[in-house]
This record gives structure tokens, C-alpha cells and sequence, in this order.
């Protein structure tokens, strides 16, 4: 058997610990991960062992679109410039080929344990891992699965995490001490469920992709079961098993729900008749082709194998043939073997969307009521989700949470929860600057709490390396004793005294009087933190003329459907999804919220410069809008990053 075991990151080194001490290392080991070649590494490895230059083979990868699974790689990288009838490229060409699929090396599994009653290296290779205390057997989950040997996942789960830290800080600034049990028994709060119908879940667990945000206004969660059916059904299982526009059809009352039997009733009641989860599938095979237990279980074992091997195949015949002895027309039944097929893909037990369906509710429960600890701890959770910082605290801001830039007097390692003037609001930790060290970080607050900081000179007095003041400055950390990062930086410089041929211009007012533009902030703060708290690109390159007339992400909700819109915005997101059939999904972000695009292959194709490379892009499309779902299929796709190089 596999299992799987959810816990916070903290509880699940403590359980690894657990194992170990348990077992010991004879008795218990991790899974290993065997890491295939793909096309990305495969061209790089072959092209150094070819002697190829680094320079070509990252203009090769940066250019070649590898989302699209119809485009042939070779093919591309000839339009990029590699010569097809030199021996070089031949001889290149064909390695990469050979070896894609090919295993690169041997990896440690997340969290995959077996455990045996003797020594384990009696029954599979051990060796000792990279990471300390930890050892990994020789073989992946597949060759375990062959072998029948028990491998339990102990995984960790962020969301878990980001929850627990929320309690905490409610418990501190609230004085209301919250357990998920609490948040669980107020699982029909309609406020909550209302903020959910509107895709406002942007940090949430499980309901916060693309995907997800658009069928929520068409699902409209009304209640806990409806957040367990929202979680599975999209997934590729039952879409590709055709079964999410017929359940949303007889949601809306637009088909009539019928069952052949009242067995097959049973079964799929709760779902409007339409198979959603694996234990349905299975019962259904049970009830109406009379499969046995045992039956059932090899069902599902082919189920999840069957893209491997085609297992699915012997039970085709069966399932029809129980089916329809039974009196059930053979439509019905070749649709359920379809939807079975779907189900192969990528289908949801109940119990796992049940389970996940309470920590969903519950990170949509803290964004509601508590919006700034949500958000700040969230960020403290990071990297999780499908959301940068930059975009988080985009949403944050849109939520009426007040955020505080990085400070060396006020900020910890951390982002921490300070008073304000509308409640509390998120001071910015040291964590966000890039490349900054955490030991040198330790020491300046250790620092700080003796001694406050009066001046620059405090900061650059402290026993830590100079890097990491030249970090504090670029990214205006340093902002109480300066006017700006360029006057701390020239005032760094000019205390260290180590360029006397500058000595003179440093004791120069003028120099220190420069103010930098809004647009060089804008450059340094994305540069070292990542995220920005002033102007936002859009509205910045608007307001200094660089950009044409558009259509804002709010704007779009006043338009008509099939109206031509013009929209532009920083791209967030890009999805090719492989149940989508070549479609891509972009996120435009602008001053005012997301945009979902989406581009057809053909578009993608012919415009392939600003659909790989754009950072800004500009795209002339169709609106799409069903209710509160609002997409663009884009028709023209134009490149303009440069503006932000201008602008800079």
C-alpha cells in the first residue's frame, strides 16, 4: 500500500525524527526520486559534453517553446540558428534525443518512507543521503509498487504551516486562541461563501489557481459539500471524463437529473447523477456491473496504472458486458468506461477533497475576518502556491491592508504585525532582500535591542559583512536616516573614506540633494526585493505617456461579451496545462487586479516573439464573459517590455 500523510513542515520533521528513532536506520529509509532528462537539461548537458557555448545553448532554451507539445523541438532549434547539416549539430541532435527519458541521477523522495520488519538492506541498495540523519534506498515508488513494499508519505503541507502561524498571531494581537476544529464548526458562514462565489481566493488553499477562480462564480459554493465537489472536480479526471459541464448544467436546473436505477441513485445522488470521485466509480462498477470486491479494488488499481500499461483494457469488456445484462443501455455503459478512462488520468477521492475542503475553508475564513494576518503570514509561508510576493501583497493592498516597507529600525527577519491606525498592519521583514544573510540579519537586531540606531554610522558600525549593508541600502532599508537608497549609498561610501580621488565631490550638498525618480525606485525595488509598494508599473507608465489607450481589469466588467478590448499588463502567469489541448493561460496583472487571457495554439504560434519573451504585453482580443467570468482570447499579441526599460 501507499499512504499519504499530510502535517504542517515543523510536525513533519518531528515525525521523520520519530521514524527514525523508531526503526532506526536498518528498519526505515527514504524512496528515492530517479530525475529523467528532460529537453531543457538534455540540451544542456549534450551541448557541453560537445563543447557547445553556454551563450547558444541559453539562447536555445530561452527561445524554444516547449509548451507547445505539436511544435518539434528540432525543427525550432534550427530557426534558432543550429546549423542542420554540420556533423556537429547531426551528432547533437541525435544525443538529445537518445537520451531524453534517460535517468540523470538519483534523487531523495520528499517524504516517501519504507518500513520493514528486518534489515532493510536485505531487501533493497541503501546508502546514505545527502541531507544528514537521513538514509535512501536505491529505488523509486515504482519499483516498490512492483515489489508490494509499504512506502508512507510523510509530506508537508504549507498550508498547515500558514495556519497555524495565523492562530498564533490572532492569539497575540486578538487575544482569541482559534484551533481548525473552531473554524470548522462556522463552515456555513454565508459571508465567507460569498467572497468565495467571487473568486476573491487569491492565498487560499486549493481554490486559488486560474483554473479554480473561474469555476467558482459557476459552481457558487453555498456550503462545505459544495467546497468538497469544487476541489475535485477540477482536476483532469473529471474533466477529461467529460463531467463537469453536465454537473453544472443540472446545478443551474438547465438538464434534468435522471438515474437508470435506483442502485445507481445511490451512488451518485450527491453528485446530480454524475460520477465525481474515485469511490464512486468504484461502487458504480459494483452496483450496476456487478463487480466484486476484489474486482472493484483491481478496477482502481488499473485506473491509476493504466496510462502506463493500458490496464484499464480487460475491464472494458466486463463493465459493458455487467452492465447492460443488467438491463443498462450500452450507452450509458460506454459512458461510464469513458468517464472511468478520465478517472485514470487524474481522479479525486472524496475523503482526500473532504479532507482538504476544511483547510480551504479555513484559509478562506482567515482572509475574511482577519485579512492582514492572513496575508502577512501567507507571506511568511512562502514560497507556496501559485502567487509571487509581489502579487500577494498586489491583493493585499486591494484589501485595504496597510504594509510598511522594509526598515532597519522597525523590521524583523520576518514579516510581523504592527499597530495602525486602521487595526494592524504588515511590516515588511528583512527575508524579502535578495541575497541578504540571515546570520548578519541575527546580529543587526541583536544590535538594535541594546543599543537603538541613531544614524547610518550605527548601521555601518556593526560587526557584519559590508555586503549586507550595501543590501539594507539598495533596498531603501535605511530609509530613516536618509532621503533616498542613492543618498544612503553615497553617504556608505563617503564614511568608509576609500576613495580619496572622490573626497571632494562627497562633501558636495549637491549630490546628496538628487532625488531619485519614481521609475528608478520602482527598477531598484523590483531589482532587490522583488515587490514594490508605490507606484505600480502600469499606472506610472501611463501617467508618463508611454502607454496607448487600454482597458482596465476593472473596466472589463462594464463591457459587453464579444466586445474587442485592448488590454496591458505585467505577465504573471503562464499555463499549458496538458488536458487543455495546446490552449495557454496568461495573468496579466495591471493597476487594478488579474486578467485572464487565453491563447489559442495557432495565435501562440504566429506570434511567437511576445508570447515566449513579453514581461509587458499589450493584447488587442474578444471579451468573454458568462456572469461574473470574465476572460480575453487574444487575438494580437504585441512585446512592449521595452517600455519599461525607457521609462527607467
Amino acid at each position: 500500500p501507499d499512504i499519504d500523510v499530510d502535517f504542517e513542515h515543523q510536525r513533519r520533521e518531528e515525525v521523520i525524527q520519530y521514524i527514525y528513532q523508531k526503526y532506526g536506520h536498518q528498519r526505515a529509509a527514504l524512496a528515492a526520486t530517479v530525475i529523467t532528462y528532460r529537453l531543457k537539461m538534455a540540451i544542456r548537458d549534450v551541448g557541453k559534453a560537445l563543447g557547445i557555448d553556454k551563450q547558444q545553448l541559453d539562447f536555445f532554451i530561452a527561445h524554444l517553446n516547449r509548451r507547445d507539445k505539436g511544435l518539434d523541438w528540432q525543427a525550432q532549434l534550427c530557426q534558432l540558428g543550429l546549423n542542420p547539416k554540420s556533423q556537429q549539430s547531426k551528432q547533437f541532435l541525435s544525443l538529445v534525443n537518445e537520451i531524453i527519458g534517460f535517468p540523470r541521477h538519483l534523487s531523495q523522495h520528499t517524504g516517501g518512507f519504507v518500513i520493514s520488519s528486518g534489515p532493510l538492506y536485505e531487501l533493497v541498495p541503501v546508502e546514505n543521503a545527502a541531507m544528514p540523519e537521513r538514509s535512501v534506498i536505491q529505488w523509486d515508488k515504482n519499483d516498490l509498487e512492483s515489489l508490494g513494499l509499504l512506502k508512507v508519505d510523510i509530506l508537508a503541507l504549507g498550508m498547515l504551516s500558514m495556519v497555524r502561524r495565523c492562530f498564533n498571531s490572532i492569539e497575540q494581537h486578538y487575544q482569541r486562541s482559534l484551533t481548525l476544529a473552531d473554524i470548522t464548526r462556522m463552515n456555513d458562514d454565508p459571508k465567507v461563501y460569498s467572497m468565495i462565489q467571487q473568486a476573491d481566493t487569491i492565498g487560499t488553499f486549493q481554490i486559488e489557481s486560474r483554473a479554480q477562480m473561474s469555476m467558482l462564480p459557476r459552481l457558487k459554493p453555498a456550503s462545505y459539500y459544495d467546497l468538497v465537489i469544487q476541489i475535485a472536480i477540477v482536476r483532469p479526471g473529471p474533466i477529461q471524463g467529460d463531467m463537469v459541464h453536465p454537473y453544472l448544467l443540472r446545478r443551474e436546473g438547465k438538464e434534468a437529473v435522471d438515474y437508470p436505477s435506483p442502485e445507481v441513485e445511490s451512488v451518485l445522488s450527491r453528485t446530480l447523477g454524475v460520477p465525481i470521485f474515485q469511490e464512486q466509480v468504484i461502487k458504480l462498477a459494483m452496483v450496476a456491473a456487478g463487480f466484486s470486491g476484489g474486482e472493484a479494488d483491481q478496477l482502481r488499481r488499473a485506473m491509476a496504472a493504466w496510462k502506463k500499461h493500458d490496464q484499464l483494457a480487460p475491464f472494458e469488456d466486463k463493465l459493458i458486458k455487467g452492465m447492460t445484462s443488467r438491463g443498462y443501455s450500452e450507452n450509458f455503459a460506454a459512458r461510464v468506461f469513458a468517464q472511468i478512462r478520465g478517472f485514470g488520468d487524474y481522479g479525486f477521492p472524496e475523503s482526500h477533497a473532504a479532507s482538504f475542503a476544511v483547510i480551504s475553508y479555513a484559509s478562506c475564513w482567515l482572509k475574511y475576518y482577519y485579512p492582514a494576518v492572513f496575508y502577512c503570514e501567507l507571506l511568511n509561508s512562502q514560497p507556496m502556491g501559485f502567487y509571487s510576493p509581489s502579487q500577494l501583497l498586489q491583493d493585499a493592498k486591494r484589501h485595504a491592508v496597510s504594509i510598511h516597507p522594509i526598515c532597519v529600525v522597525h523590521s524583523q527577519w520576518e514579516h510581523t504585525l504592527v499597530p495602525h491606525h486602521k487595526g494592524l498592519a504588515i511590516q515588511l521583514g528583512f527575508s524579502l532582500i535578495r541575497g541578504i544573510h540571515h546570520q548578519d540579519i541575527s546580529q543587526l537586531i541583536e544590535h538594535r535591542q541594546q543599543r537603538p540606531f541613531q544614524s547610518i554610522n550605527d548601521v555601518q558600525s556593526l560587526p557584519i559583512g559590508r555586503h549586507t549593508i550595501d543590501k539594507l541600502a539598495s533596498a531603501n532599508a535605511l530609509r530613516s536616516f536618509s532621503n533616498n537608497r542613492y543618498q544612503a549609498r553615497w553617504e556608505l561610501m563617503e564614511n568608509t573614506q576609500a576613495l580619496p580621488l572622490f573626497q571632494q565631490l562627497a562633501s558636495s550638498d549637491s549630490l546628496l540633494n538628487i532625488q531619485p525618480s519614481e521609475a528608478s525606485d520602482m527598477k531598484e525595488d523590483y531589482h532587490t526585493t522583488g515587490v514594490t509598494l508605490d507606484t505600480h508599473p502600469i499606472t506610472l507608465l501611463e501617467a508618463n505617456g508611454y502607454l496607448p489607450a487600454f482597458t482596465r481589469c476593472q473596466e472589463l466588467k462594464h463591457k459587453h461579451d464579444k466586445a474587442v478590448v485592448t488590454i496591458i499588463g505585467l505577465v504573471t502567469g503562464r499555463q499549458s496545462p496538458g488536458t487543455a489541448g495546446g490552449v495557454s493561460f496568461f495573468t496579466l496583472e495591471d493597476d487594478t487586479g488579474n486578467i485572464n487571457v487565453i491563447i489559442w495554439q495557432a495565435t501562440a504560434r504566429a506570434q511567437k516573439s511576445a508570447y515566449m519573451a513579453a514581461k509587458l504585453l499589450k493584447i488587442t482580443g474578444v471579451l468573454q464573459k458568462e456572469g461574473d467570468i470574465i476572460h480575453v482570447v487574444a487575438g494580437r499579441l504585441d512585446d512592449i517590455s521595452q517600455k519599461l526599460t525607457e521609462l527607467t
